[in-house]
């Protein structure tokens, strides 16, 4: 993994995705305190409809609650919340001529309704912060707590599409910038996470090929909270068939959790040409869980 951990501290942006509750959050703060770890200055990134929504990366990185400008939660590592409204003012603001223009446009309800409305602005705006913060060069790694497989893939594509529908002026040039920086395996890489389970296994599959077919880079894949498998072929065999004649055998759930598990990472390495890592189920949560993991990466 040592080697997985290089590739992904050579890169600017990190974008941690995968299906809900497979513990991506986890991962991102992970691969964060990992980073700093190795002496690189940090900034996680978490993508939120509002300011006000509940941050999962407290409850992963500890600290305090991120706010739309980056906080410090722990040595080398600052966190940001990115909404579309900051990137929209942020866009606004280097567009406009003054700064006080931009701040009175976005107190028109009706803009504010346009730009989250409209097809991709919303986006955008996110799109736009991120780019925003990378100028700054504060940062040697950015890592990216993705939504949900559906809208990772959405802001992917919005690149593309804004160039199609608004090719030129100040819309296309940060399309166009933004394409530039996802599409830049030197600058950016995306790590799947997913479950061991062959259902979620096989969407991070997908995933991955949905990210490469617009051309974002993907390092590996992520299989979280592998079960633990204390049986020798032979033993699994003898309890497999104890199991197949006797109801409410003990370890029997567990048994069939292994083997699931098994042919779930049995399927990515038959279908998938990436790399694969492999984090064991631990009893730690939290900060604590984050900590541990980025100690074995």
């Amino acid at each position: 993994m040592a080697t997985a951990l290089s590739d992904l501290f050579n890169r600017k942006l990190v974008i941690v995705t995968g299906k809900g509750g497979v513990g991506k959050t986890t991962v991102t703060a992970a691969i964060a305190r990992a980073g700093a770890a190795a002496g690189k200055r940090v900034l996680c990134l978490e993508i939120v409809a509002h300011a006000d929504t509940p941050s999962q990366l407290t409850h992963a990185l500890g600290g305090p609650a991120p706010k739309e400008e980056p906080v410090r939660v722990a040595e080398r590592i600052d966190v940001v919340l990115l909404t579309p409204t900051m990137g929209h003012r942020r866009f606004l603001q280097d567009t406009l001529p003054l700064k006080m223009l931009a701040d009175a446009a976005m107190k028109s309800q009706g803009l504010r309704k346009f730009l989250m409305a409209a097809p991709g602005f919303s986006d955008m705006g996110v799109m736009y912060r991120a780019l925003d913060l990378m100028h700054r060069e504060k940062w040697d790694l950015m890592v990216l707590d993705s939504p949900a497989t559906g809208h990772a893939l959405a802001l992917a594509q919005i690149p593309e599409l804004l160039l199609r529908t608004i090719p030129k002026g100040p819309i296309g040039r940060v399309a166009r910038e933004g394409l530039d920086t996802l599409t830049n395996p030197a600058i950016t890489t995306a790590v799947v996470v997913t479950a061991p389970e062959t259902l979620p296994v096989t969407e991070a599959l997908e995933l991955a090929k949905g990210l490469e077919r617009y051309r974002v880079p993907v390092s590996g894949i992520v299989v979280n909270r592998v079960p633990n498998d204390p049986f020798s072929g032979d033993e699994r065999a003898a309890l497999r068939g104890i199991v197949s004649r006797e109801k409410g055998v003990l370890g029997g759930r567990e048994l069939n959790r292994i083997e699931r598990s098994e042919a779930a990472l049995q399927l990515l390495l038959e279908r998938g040409n990436r790399r694969v890592v492999q984090l064991p189920e631990r009893e730690a949560t939290g900060p604590a869980l984050a900590l541990e993991i980025s100690g074995k990466l």
